[in-house]
């Protein structure tokens, strides 16, 4: 029989994109006015691997990766989302969001992301969000999976989210 233990807390990751990147500035204040301050901030990435945007936020859009200094209880994610989502709805203008916020944490052996949207790889976990496991970390570096968002895969992002959970393993070993 396994025992259950309470797992090791998570480092907490936002991407933000936007077609205006002065909604970004307004959008960090408000998530560390909620949760701490900010250890890591990437500088803007264009977002053109997909056009599913376009028509609610414009083409042109920029995104950034923040983490968080504080570590939070993984079982918060749906909470993050319904926080990110109130924010987007805030900067809405006639029901169309001017930035998106996807919400998630890394532990050592992952990414997942908070989202709204089912489907098979993702999990049900409250209040209509969804865990997806987004990628997985072997063999010295995160890997996609089959159903990772083609962002994600990319070289570019893997090699930030390796650098914020470097930070993150720095963060678990001095807790100890």
């Amino acid at each position: 029989m396994s025992k259950p233990l309470e797992p090791k807390p998570a480092k907490l990751i936002a991407s933000l994109f936007t077609p205006d990147s002065s909604i970004i500035d307004e959008t960090l204040k408000r998530l560390r006015a909620h949760w701490g301050d900010t250890d890591y901030l990437s500088e803007s990435i264009p977002f053109n691997y997909t056009d599913y945007y376009a028509e609610e936020m414009g083409a042109h859009l920029v995104r950034r990766f923040v983490s968080f200094r504080k570590l939070i209880p993984p079982d918060t994610l749906p909470n993050l989302k319904l926080y990110t989502n109130n924010i987007e709805e805030h900067f809405s203008i006639d029901h169309k969001r001017r930035v998106n916020i996807d919400p998630g944490y890394i532990t050592p052996e992952r990414l997942v992301l908070a989202t709204g949207k089912n489907y098979s790889h993702r999990i049900y976990l409250r209040d209509g969000i969804y865990a997806d496991l987004t990628l997985i970390f072997k063999k010295g570096s995160f890997t996609p999976l089959e159903w990772t968002y083609p962002d994600y895969a990319a070289s570019q992002i893997i090699e930030l989210m390796n650098t914020i959970r470097k930070r993150y393993m720095e963060q678990l070993r001095e807790r100890a």
